[in-house]
């Protein structure tokens, strides 16, 4: 018996279980410490009532021989892919069959399983500073290489996103078969404009390349920018989509989420929509009845309506974060069309060292950038998802702090 040895390569810890360590500690020696967590980006508001109550319903049906239902369908039951297809692709001109999307339990879900359908031979572009779950994934697969001294693994492509530019990643600059881009971006909140997302399907169709695009933070855009990769001419044919109801509505401990794979994805005659549809038939059992009737309760009109208004609650903290900030003399970035806001740390502080100040003398939790990549070294990222009171009381701390 052999290990996938891997495994071994990835860190012992994942970044957000390094936190809680830490915090777990720093929690054991000052028990009396009131600690504001604005770190993980774990929701705090509870789900709207419209999924509550189509939650509730769905109970009841399950209780019934008449209505329960055993297994779900693999990729969805129709009223949710319906759901989806009419209000977040048919609602912005774009034409999706429903069998080019596929219900999950999470987007992390997805974005860690889609290379089960790439070879493990191709080359992995990924952006730095990055969410781990796209490294960790690849590395487990076998697409890593080695860890050099600049913490850069040897086989991937690294796209750095530099404040000069507004974080958003440059080109390839040489060949990459699998870029990841995640916008509104985690962790540095910035999004991007259909001209620049127009250069990326434009170079992934020129170099048959395929962007596994994750918009997970799409709801909280509230500028003119692409909601779906697919808004872009020539994204079909060369880019798969992950969404999740996590962030949007809530969903972090109820589990849905759903992955876009067009048709007119194919690679040496072979259809990735079908790979993905057999990858999932094979390894996944769908999601279970009544929390799909709770996502489709958010497209009712009565659940955007009260999804929104929590989306705006977040938003509001995201402001109430970034402005603080700033008028303590923080850049900071991000905070406007997503949850996260994206700080230089302060009198050249590593991001880690900032990290102990921070739970040291002001009892706030954050991410260290470091945590992200090496160029997220220098930075932090703080979230929105705390309560209101809770997040003024957060900066304001900080205020007083630096």
């Amino acid at each position: 018996m052999k290990i996938n040895d891997n495994f071994l390569k990835i860190q012992n810890s994942y970044l957000f279980s390094m936190i809680d360590q830490k915090v777990r500690e720093f929690k054991q020696n000052n028990p009396d410490a009131d600690i504001i967590r604005l770190g993980i980006g774990d929701v705090t508001r509870p789900l709207v009532p419209a999924v509550i109550k189509a939650m509730h319903s769905a109970v009841d049906e399950m209780g019934q021989e008449s209505t329960f239902r055993g297994y779900p369908p693999a990729y969805g039951y129709d009223f949710l892919v319906n759901a989806i297809n009419k209000n977040d692709y048919v609602a912005r001109g774009v034409q999706l069959d429903n069998d080019e999307i596929f219900v999950s339990d999470g987007a992390k879900s997805d974005a860690g399983n889609i290379s089960d359908i790439f070879s493990v031979d191709n080359k992995v572009a990924v952006c730095d500073p990055i969410y781990p779950v796209y490294v960790d994934a690849n590395v487990m697969a076998g697409r890593s290489g080695v860890l050099n001294d600049k913490n850069e693994w040897s086989n991937f492509v690294y796209l750095t996103c530099r404040a000069e530019n507004d974080f958003l990643p440059e080109l390839p600059k040489e060949h990459a078969d699998l870029i990841y881009l995640c916008f509104p971006n985690n962790p540095t909140g910035m999004a991007i404009s259909k001209e620049e997302l127009k250069k990326w399907v434009d170079w992934a169709n020129e170099h048959g390349s395929v962007i596994l695009y994750d918009s997970a933070y799409e709801a909280y855009i509230t500028e003119d920018l692409p909601h779906s990769i697919y808004e872009i001419e020539g994204a079909k044919t060369c880019a798969i989509e992950i969404r999740s109801f996590s962030k949007t509505a809530g969903f972090t401990g109820t589990r849905c989420a759903y992955t876009i794979v067009p048709k007119e994805l194919v690679f040496d005659g072979v259809s990735l929509n079908k790979l993905w549809a057999r990858r999932q038939g094979t390894k996944f059992n769908g999601v279970s009845y009544v929390t799909q009737r709770a996502a489709e309760a958010t497209f009712s009109e009565e659940g955007k309506k009260q999804v929104r208004e929590v989306i705006n609650y977040y938003l509001t903290n995201a402001d109430v974060i970034k402005s603080g900030l700033s008028q303590t003399g923080f850049k900071a970035w991000g905070g406007v069309n997503s949850p996260y806001v994206w700080l230089k740390t302060p009198d050249g502080m590593t991001s880690w060292e900032f990290f102990d100040a921070l739970l040291g003398k002001a009892n706030i939790v954050g991410t260290p950038g470091a945590g992200f990549g090496p160029a997220g070294e220098g930075f932090f990222r703080l979230t929105a998802f705390g309560s209101a009171q809770r997040t003024a009381e957060a900066v304001e701390r900080i205020k007083n702090l630096f």
